[in-house]
């Protein structure tokens, strides 16, 4: 674990830029904020298990503006983040010994959820110098056995922000409706979807598996977040949607186990239909300003390869070393440049399969662009230590 060295290095006076986790830094929506400054309800009491009302409501307008005016209320479920909704996907999907298909590299926390489920993941490769993009179909179908239950797939990616195009979606729609398989879609960074795309020149925005769940009603299961969207972290609100009404009704009875997700979270939450459009257009510039400053940055350093990620906050980065573990943690132990480091996310941890990512780090363009310029230096500067070793 990482995070000890780098609170050692802080209590030494270290000053340590963390590009290794997606806690943006960008400020949360004023009409959010307001739900703190103005509150009066006293007790604060259990909010419904399902759900606020109110957020439920918003959660739907939020749908139906997208173009998705079929989403009701009665096929979501509120959760603590996306996290839990995973979670509960995972739970009423998977009997011990069954497995999930996923993209490597993939969201890490994906492998904690299955293992409670007692669900095995089943990785398909995808590489850097496709920009991390899907496999040939034949690969992926490769992988389905008796006990496969579903596909996972993270949309614009976590943790190598690739912006799957349509037919990539469609692929993996046709290959659920044809081997009877549940695809569960993270969506949790939809909205940031950087044009143009450098695969088909032009972006259409991000393709969400929403566009395909009446045609494949029983086996769509969305998983959204508030987290990264609104840079609400701290107040833990996703949602599970589906039409499927038996796996609704196994996700709605352990949120009831749970009692409810937090009131004043969701009330806070509840305001993103009052949230408007300039706040997404001006975050989305930033976040693409972050990204540019980082890929040029990166790929100037000897050694270093950098795919350009179409979107989230993320990318997965190849470097000059054996064991980016070791060298993360070195980082952090050894390596300081006028007090300063940098923390990263050693790659073999977002890979099921051994010996891959030994040679990559996960990068969070979370920080404004002066310390990304900053951080760049610094990791320059620690590789040409490093590799002198």
């Amino acid at each position: 674990m990482l995070v000890p060295l780098a609170n050692e290095a802080k209590k030494a006076g270290v000053k340590v830029y963390h590009l290794n986790i997606g806690d943006p830094d960008i400020e949360t929506p004023a009409e959010m904020l307001r739900v703190l400054k103005d509150w009066k309800t006293n007790p604060i009491g259990y909010a419904q298990p399902q759900g606020d009302l109110e957020l439920l409501e918003s959660l739907k307008t939020y749908y139906h503006r997208l173009g998705y005016g079929f989403v009701e209320t009665a096929q979501m479920q509120v959760t603590n983040g996306g996290s839990e909704g995973l979670m509960m996907a995972f739970l009423a999907i998977c009997n011990p010994g069954d497995e999930v298909i996923v993209f490597e590299p993939f969201y890490a926390n994906y492998r904690s959820y299955a293992g409670v489920a007692g669900a095995k993941l089943v990785s398909v490769a995808t590489v850097i110098n496709s920009g991390f993009h899907l496999s040939k179909k034949s690969q992926i179908e490769r992988q389905i056995t008796a006990r496969t239950r579903a596909i996972l797939y993270c949309n614009p990616n976590n943790p190598t922000g690739t912006a799957y195009l349509r037919e990539e979606v469609e692929m993996l729609v046709g290959i659920a409706k044809k081997h009877g398989l549940f695809l569960l879609a993270d969506e949790v960074y939809r909205e940031f979807v950087y044009p143009p795309s450098p695969r088909n020149g032009a972006s259409e925005g991000q393709v969400s598996v929403l566009g395909y769940m009446q045609k494949l009603p029983e086996q769509i299961v969305l998983l959204d977040s508030l987290s990264k969207r609104y840079s609400v972290c701290g107040i833990r609100i996703g949602v599970v949607i589906s039409q499927n009404q038996e796996l609704m009704a196994g996700v709605k009875l352990m949120g009831q186990g749970r009692l409810s997700s937090g009131l004043v979270d969701q009330k806070i939450a509840a305001k993103l239909t009052e949230v408007p459009k300039s706040y997404f257009a001006k975050v989305q510039r930033e976040y693409q300003k972050r990204r540019d400053v980082l890929y040029a940055g990166l790929n100037k350093i000897p050694g270093v390869k950098a795919p350009k990620p179409e979107g989230a906050f993320y990318m997965m980065v190849e470097l000059p070393v054996k064991d980016s573990d070791d060298f993360c943690r070195w980082l952090l132990t050894d390596f300081r440049d006028h007090g300063e480091t940098v923390m990263l996310a050693p790659g073999a941890g977002f890979y099921t399969s051994k010996g891959k990512g030994n040679n990559e780090v996960r990068v969070a363009y979370v920080l404004n662009q002066k310390d990304l310029k900053r951080s760049v230096e610094l990791l320059k500067k620690a590789l040409e230590v490093y590799l002198k070793k």
